[in-house]
C-alpha cells in the first residue's frame, strides 16, 4: 500500500513485518528533499547503508525499497563479519536533474540528527561528490573522496566481491573456477557493472552487456570488447552466468521460466522478486543462485575500512573472503536441501543472535 495513502498503523505493520527498528521521513521544501531513512537493526553496531536516489512512481514504492534494502544491509554486515547494523536511505527524485548541493546537504542534516545511529554511503544515483556535500553537515558518512581523507569510490570492491562470487559458483557447477570461455551476461553496466566487465574480460570470459543508457553501452562494449544485447533478449540467451547489476526483481516467475543460465550472480540488491517462491523455482530448475547481499558486500567492506581506519590491503583481504563464504553457503544449501538465500540468512541470523546475547543494541 502506498505510504501517502496508508494510515500510521499500516506503516508500523510493515516495520514489524520486516523487523525494523526505526523509520525516518525527511521533508525539506526549501531544497526539494523528500527522503526516507530506514534503520533495520543495530545489534552489531550502527546502521550503515548507502543512499539511493531514484524516480519512484509512488512513496509506497520508495518505502518498500528502503525497507527491503535496509534489511539486506543487516544481513550483509552479519554474514561478512562486520560490526555494523543495517540501514538504507532513499531520496525520491531524478538524480540527473533534481540533485543539488543544497538537497544533499539538507539530507546530511537529517542524518546528523540521528546521532550516529545511521551512517550512509553512495548508492545508485549518488556518488563521492554527493558524499562530500553530506560530509559538510555530518561526519556520519563514508565513501568520500580520497583527497579529503576518505576511501573513495567503493564500486571497485563491490565488483571484486561479485567477481569472486561468480568464480565460487562456477567452481561448484563446472568443477573449476576458471572463467575463460564462459559466457556471462551483465545486466547494468554503471559504476559496479563496468568494473565487473573489466574483471571478467581480463580473464577472457565472453561478456554480453545490456543497459538502458545507450551511450554507456556503446562505450563499455568498445572499451572491453563486450557484446551489447537488447534487454528483452537477456532471458532467452543460452549463457553460463547471469549477473544482474542494476535494479532488483529481475529474477521472477516469468523470467525464470525462460532462463537457460546455470548460475545467477550479480551486484543488484533484491534480485528475487519473491524471496520464497523464486528461490524455490530456481532450485527446482537447477539454477545456482549466489545471494546478492553476500557477494556484493565488497563496497560495504570498503566503507567499514574507512570507518575503522583499515587500509586498502585489509579491505582487499576481507573482500577475498567472499569466495570462501560463497562456497560455505552453497555447501549448507546442498546439505540441508534448502535454497541458497535461506542458507545465507541462517548463517547471518545466527551471528546476530549470538552477539545479541553479549551486548545491547547500539
Amino acid at each position: 500500500m502506498p505510504a501517502n495513502s496508508s494510515s500510521d498503523s499500516s506503516i508500523l505493520e510493515q516495520l514489524s513485518a520486516y523487523g525494523h527498528k526505526k523509520l525516518v521521513y525527511c521533508n525539506d521544501p526549501d531544497s526539494g528533499l523528500k527522503a526516507i531513512i530506514a534503520i533495520h537493526d543495530t545489534t552489531l553496531g550502527p546502521a550503515l547503508g548507502g543512499t539511493r536516489m531514484w524516480s519512484y512512481a509512488t512513496e509506497g514504492e520508495a518505502l518498500e525499497d528502503a525497507l527491503r534494502l535496509s534489511r539486506g544491509m543487516t544481513y550483509k554486515s552479519a554474514i561478512t563479519g562486520l560490526n555494523l547494523g543495517g540501514g538504507k536511505g532513499v531520496i525520491i527524485g531524478d538524480s540527473r536533474k533534481d540533485k543539488t548541493e543544497t538537497l544533499m546537504r539538507s539530507y546530511g542534516r537529517f542524518i546528523k540528527n540521528l546521532n550516529g545511529e545511521f551512517i550512509t554511503a553512495e548508492e545508485m544515483g549518488t556518488n563521492t561528490r554527493d558524499m562530500e556535500f553530506i560530509r559538510m553537515e555530518t561526519n556520519y558518512v563514508t565513501g568520500v573522496p580520497e583527497s579529503i581523507g576518505g576511501a573513495g569510490n567503493p564500486a571497485p570492491f563491490t565488483a571484486q566481491g561479485v567477481y569472486l562470487g561468480i568464480k565460487a559458483s562456477v567452481k561448484e557447477v563446472f568443477g573449476t573456477d576458471m572463467l575463460a570461455g564462459r559466457t556471462i551476461v551483465v545486466q547494468g553496466i554503471g559504476n559496479v557493472g563496468e568494473h565487473l566487465v573489466a574483471l571478467l574480460r581480463k580473464e577472457n570470459a565472453e561478456v554480453l552487456i545490456s543497459d538502458i543508457n545507450q551511450e554507456q553501452l556503446t562505450y563499455v562494449a568498445r572499451k572491453y570488447k563486450a557484446k551489447p544485447i537488447e534487454a528483452d533478449k537477456i532471458f532467452g540467451i543460452d549463457a553460463d552466468v547471469y549477473a544482474p547489476c542494476a535494479m532488483g526483481a529481475t529474477v521472477n516467475n516469468k523470467t525464470i521460466e525462460r532462463m537457460k543460465f546455470a548460475i545467477i550472480a550479480g551486484s543488484a540488491n533484491n534480485q528475487l522478486k519473491d524471496e520464497v517462491l523464486d528461490s524455490e523455482l530456481l532450485m527446482k530448475k537447477g539454477i545456482l543462485f549466489a545471494p546478492d547481499y553476500l557477494i556484493n558486500a565488497g563496497g560495504l567492506i570498503s566503507c567499514y575500512s574507512e570507518l575503522t581506519g583499515f587500509g586498502k590491503k585489509r579491505t582487499v583481504q576481507l573482500t577475498e573472503n567472499i569466495y570462501e563464504a560463497t562456497r560455505n553457503v552453497i555447501k549448507l544449501s546442498k546439505a540441508e536441501q534448502i535454497p541458497t538465500n535461506i542458507a545465507v540468512n541462517r548463517i547471518a541470523e545466527k551471528r546476530i543472535a549470538d552477539i545479541k546475547k553479549i551486548k545491547s543494541t547500539y
